[in-house]
C-alpha cells in the first residue's frame, strides 16, 4: 500500500496588536477581550476563520503567542501543488491572505458585522513541500499597505509540513455491495469488498432482507449493548449494515446500526436530540470489538437541511460499560442537497496528545507505517466525501492520514465509517419522502420508513 502526496499548510501563533483600542474600559486599559477575528484563504479553497487574540501595542515579544498553537489547516493534492506551482500562469501565485477584523463575527442583513481592518499575504513556494517541511512565515508583519499608514501588526506562523495519505474509492454506492480501490497516481487496484445487508426484522416487519453475515458471531452481544431501548412501533430505519472483507475474504471491518433512525414524535425527521447511532467494529480474539460510534441526525437549516453527525472513539473494548463515554473525534454536518466531506481533523496546540485508546489488530499485513497502540490521534486523521440528496451517483472517496494506518483492519476501520455516513443521508432522509428506488421493499408503496436488501 503506497500513499499518495498531499502537503498540510498550517496557520497559527496568531495575535493582534492595535496603537489604540477600539473598546477602551473606563480604566484606559487596553481589553484583551475586545472580539477580533480573520479570514484565511489559500487559492480557491474555503476560507476558514479564526479567533484573533489582541495584545497591548506596547507588547513586543509575548511568550504566549509563540507557542499558542495552529488554528487553521489547508490540504493540498499533488495536483493542486502542480497547479500553484508548476504552470506558467500561476507561477509564484501561491499566496496566503489572511483578513482581519474588529468586532464580532456573524452576519447582519447579509454584512458582515466586523470592520475590515485589513489584510496580510504570505507568498507560498511549494515545489518541495511534499518533502519537507518549511516554516514561510514566523513572527509580525504590519497589516495592510504601508503606504496608508497603518501601525497595526499581526501575529502568525505559516508552516507546510508533507501529509501523505492512502486513497480509497468504492467502485459505487455502499448499498451496492462495491469493491473498493486504492488510488495511487493513474494505479487503482482493489483492496477490499464491501457486503450491504440488513438483519432479520421482527415477525410483525414485511420487509424482504439478506440473510445476516456469519462473521459476526459473538459480536451481536455488542450491537445490543450499544443499541438503545427506544425501538417502538412507527417508522425506523434499522438493521443496516456493511461488512468490509479483505482480498482473501476475511472480514476486517463493519459498519452496523445499533439506535434506529426514528422520527421524533410530531415530525418527519430524525431530530439531533433523537440521533441514529452506528457502531463501527473490527475483528479480535475471534469476534467482534467496538471502535468509534458514529451518531447522525437532521437539521434544519435557514434555506436548506443539513446531515449532522457526530463521531467518537471508544475506549478500549475489554474494559467498556454501554455507558461509557467515548472520545468525541467530530462534530459538523454536511448540504443534504449539495453534500460535502465528513471530516476528521484534529488541530491542536503544540504538546498536546490526544493519544488513541484502542489497540489496532494485526494479521492482514502490517505495512510499516503506524505506531498502535502509541500513535496518537492528531492532524489529519480521514476525510470521505459525502453525495447529496437527489444528486448524481457518487461513490465516496477517502482519505486517511499515513500515520492512523498501521494494517489493514485500520484502513478497513476509516472505509467502513465512510460507508455509514454515507448512508446516514439516506437513513435521516425525511420520512414523509421516498426512499432510493434501490432502498424500497418491493411492493412497498414507498412510505421511505423500511429499507430493502432484496
Amino acid at each position: 500500500m503506497d500513499p499518495c502526496s498531499f502537503v498540510r499548510v498550517l496557520v497559527g501563533n496568531l495575535a493582534l496588536k492595535l496603537p489604540v483600542a477600539s473598546r477602551p474600559d473606563r480604566s484606559g486599559v487596553h481589553p484583551s477581550s475586545t472580539p477580533c477575528y480573520c479570514k484565511i484563504t489559500l487559492h480557491n479553497l474555503p476560507y476558514q476563520t479564526a479567533s484573533l487574540p489582541l495584545l497591548p501595542s506596547e507588547e513586543s515579544n509575548p511568550i504566549a503567542v509563540a507557542d499558542s498553537g495552529f488554528t487553521s489547516a489547508f490540504n493540498l493534492s499533488s495536483v493542486d501543488i502542480e497547479r500553484l506551482s508548476d504552470g506558467p500562469i500561476f507561477a509564484g501565485k501561491a499566496k496566503l491572505k489572511v483578513a482581519i477584523y474588529t468586532g464580532r463575527r456573524g452576519t447582519s442583513c447579509g454584512i458582515n458585522s466586523g470592520r475590515f481592518l485589513g489584510k496580510v499575504k504570505i507568498p507560498l513556494v511549494l515545489n518541495a513541500a511534499d518533502r519537507k517541511a518549511v516554516v514561510f512565515h514566523s513572527g509580525w508583519v504590519a497589516v495592510g499597505k504601508s503606504n496608508k499608514g497603518s501601525s497595526a501588526q499581526l501575529h502568525l506562523t505559516v508552516r507546510t509540513e508533507p501529509d501523505p495519505r492512502f486513497v480509497f474509492e468504492f467502485g459505487d454506492e455502499p448499498v451496492c455491495s462495491p469493491r473498493v480501490f486504492q488510488i495511487q497516481g493513474n494505479m487503482r487496484q482493489p483492496v477490499f469488498t464491501c457486503k450491504f445487508s440488513c438483519r432479520n426484522p421482527p415477525p410483525d416487519r414485511n420487509v424482504r432482507c439478506r440473510s445476516s453475515p456469519a462473521e459476526i458471531g459473538n459480536g451481536r452481544n455488542w450491537l445490543k449493548a450499544f443499541g438503545s431501548e427506544r425501538e417502538k412501533p412507527g417508522k425506523e430505519r434499522k438493521g443496516w449494515s456493511v461488512t468490509v472483507h479483505d482480498l482473501s475474504g476475511s472480514p476486517v471491518a463493519m459498519a452496523s446500526i445499533v439506535t434506529p433512525f426514528v422520527a421524533s414524535p410530531g415530525t418527519d425527521r430524525v431530530s439531533r436530540s433523537n440521533p441514529g447511532a452506528w457502531l463501527i467494529l473490527g475483528p479480535g480474539d475471534g469476534t467482534w470489538k467496538p471502535w468509534g460510534r458514529l451518531e447522525a441526525w437532521r437539521e434544519r437549516g435557514v434555506g436548506s437541511d443539513a446531515l449532522g453527525y457526530r463521531f467518537e472513539l471508544l475506549p478500549d473494548a475489554t474494559a467498556m460499560a454501554p455507558s461509557a463515554v467515548g472520545i468525541s473525534l467530530a462534530e459538523s454536518a454536511i448540504s443534504t442537497s449539495k453534500g460535502g466531506r465528513f471530516i476528521i481533523d484534529l488541530i491542536s496546540a503544540p504538546g498536546s496528545r490526544a493519544c488513541s485508546p484502542v489497540g489496532s489488530p494485526r494479521g492482514s499485513g502490517d505495512f510499516g507505517y503506524g505506531l498502535w497502540p502509541f500513535s496518537a490521534y492528531r492532524g489529519f486523521v480521514m476525510s470521505s466525501t459525502v453525495a447529496g440528496e437527489g444528486q448524481p451517483v457518487s461513490p465516496p472517496v477517502v482519505e486517511v492520514g499515513v500515520k492512523h494506518v498501521g494494517c489493514t483492519e485500520d484502513a478497513a476501520a476509516f472505509v467502513a465509517l465512510a460507508a455509514a455516513i454515507d448512508l446516514s443521508v439516506d437513513a435521516c432522509r425525511l420520512f414523509s419522502s421516498k426512499l432510493r428506488k434501490e432502498l424500497q421493499p418491493q411492493g412497498s408503496a414507498g412510505d421511505g420508513g423500511f429499507l430493502s436488501c432484496g
